[in-house]
This record gives C-alpha cells, structure tokens and sequence, in this order.
C-alpha cells in the first residue's frame, strides 16, 4: 500500500507542476488561462511520472516509487 500511496503523490504533484509550469511566471487570470494546454501538459508530466514510478518498483526498493534503493 504504501507504494501506491508513494506513486499517487509523485504523479499527482506531477500533474499540478505541469499544469501550472503553462501559466507562466507573469500573474494569471482563471478566466483567461489555456484550460486545454494547462491540462495537456499536466496530463503528460503525470503520465511521464506514472511510467516512472512503474519502473522504479522493479528497479529499487519495491515499496516505493524512487528509483533509489535506500528509500
């Protein structure tokens, strides 16, 4: 359980840093914001991640999603 629980965490905060990396650095406005780039592109890191984190449980420590073995 607490792989999952690891690997939802690192694609959910996947998905939020890629979504919000579209807004740009300048103040942005909810009703003038690229609604279907921003999730596109957070979609894209989160499944990056998703693939990731698969392949790092055979590759380190099996209860987690870190390609490291000491975690």
């Amino acid at each position: 359980m607490k792989y999952f629980t690891d690997l939802a965490e690192r694609v959910l905060t996947s998905f939020a840093a890629g979504a919000l990396s579209v807004t740009g650095m300048d103040a942005f406005n909810v009703l003038s914001l690229d609604w279907k780039a921003a999730l596109g592109v957070g979609a894209g890191a989160a499944l990056v991640s998703l693939l990731k984190g698969l392949a790092a449980k055979a590759v380190g420590n099996s209860d987690s999603a870190s390609l490291s073995k000491k975690v």
